[in-house]
């Protein structure tokens, strides 16, 4: 992946427990990072964040592979933004850790919002690419 241009913001409060931060690739489009723990305390600081930076792009991926705790009030950040995004005409996909993975297994059980598993897969599927096969070891 090659990155033309990165102006990347990062954000946090002193009380927050994790921080955010913004990748700008040439020509709208986004990488919203997160890393930490998004839970009651800063899901709302997040889902700011997000919204802000979502309404500059065309395009967003939103990489929260560095998020180690997700609570159920970032799920409910990720559906404004999801809802924020389809209204605005904004494709957007998720890269999410395995804390973020397993509460969209309960949350979102039907998984309506559009998932990769890396943010290169995640850029290729924006760009109406078909994303590469991620190889797995076989466990023994």
């Amino acid at each position: 992946m090659t990155v033309f241009s990165t102006n990347a913001l990062i954000d946090r409060t002193d009380e927050s427990p994790a921080t955010f931060a913004t990748c700008w690739l040439p020509p709208s489009t986004a990488v919203i990072s997160a890393h930490g723990e998004i839970d009651a305390v800063n899901a709302a600081e997040f889902a700011d964040y997000a919204l802000q930076h979502t309404g500059k792009a065309k395009q967003v991926a939103v990489d929260l592979t560095d998020i180690e705790f997700f609570g159920t009030a970032g799920f409910s950040a990720l559906r404004a933004m999801d809802t924020h995004c389809s209204t605005t005409s904004v494709d957007w996909v998720l890269v999410p850790s395995k804390a973020v993975s397993r509460l969209l297994r309960i949350c979102d059980p039907n998984s309506e919002l559009h998932t990769c598993y890396s943010v290169a897969a995640a850029l290729s599927t924006l760009n109406g690419k078909t994303p590469l096969l991620q190889l797995v070891t076989k466990s023994r």
